[in-house]
């Protein structure tokens, strides 16, 4: 399923998430399937994981370079229109954990995430604004983790009462817990 699927037959729990699922309609007809790469400035998709342990008592969390925070794992879609995949994807390259499950192929969250301006790879990034689609993903602990140098300062499992104590973006705190939540209640 696309991104464009996925988001209009998301069934929004909140006031967020159905805001944020109008202003996405709404920018995904107006920018095209540009949306799906970086060539559009103003917005463009990604996707994220939670990466719980089976007990959902720990998240995969990695320390993004750019925004010096533990965070999701996740990332654009680079043209590809399959959210789910890139989510995927971005979990098993940031993290090197190789077998992940989906909780479901359904996304457990909508979010448009602002993204300050910002130097990547020696060349200024505008601000913009990233249309996420999230979902639970799962991963056994025994697994080896592998630091992605080029993205990441670090990766751990963090009990999900720490969550708070770990990143420095309140905001997506928030999401993280109502996406665990969600994935506790499944």
């Amino acid at each position: 399923m696309g991104y464009l699927e996925m988001i209009e037959r998301f069934e929004s729990k909140s006031e967020q998430e159905k805001r944020d699922q109008s202003l996405m309609l709404e920018q995904m007809g107006l920018i095209g399937e540009l949306i799906l790469t970086r060539e559009s400035e103003t917005a463009h998709m990604t996707s994220s994981g939670v990466v719980l342990n089976p007990t959902m008592d720990k998240m995969l969390m990695i320390h993004h370079k750019i925004y010096d925070t533990w965070a999701w794992t996740g990332g654009h879609a680079d043209g590809e229109d399959a959210p789910l995949e890139t989510a995927i994807r971005e979990a098993q390259e940031e993290t090197g954990v190789e077998k992940i499950q989906p909780l479901s192929t359904e996304a457990a969250s909508i979010e448009v995430l602002p993204v300050f301006g910002h130097q990547k790879n020696g060349r200024y990034v505008p601000t913009h604004l990233h249309f996420n689609v999230s979902f639970v993903l799962i991963a056994q602990e025994t697994q080896s983790l592998i630091l992605n140098e080029k993205e990441t300062n670090g990766v751990q499992w963090v009990p999900v009462e720490k969550i708070g104590e770990y990143s420095n973006e309140p905001m997506l705190v928030e999401i993280y817990q109502k996406i665990i939540h969600y994935a506790q209640s499944f």
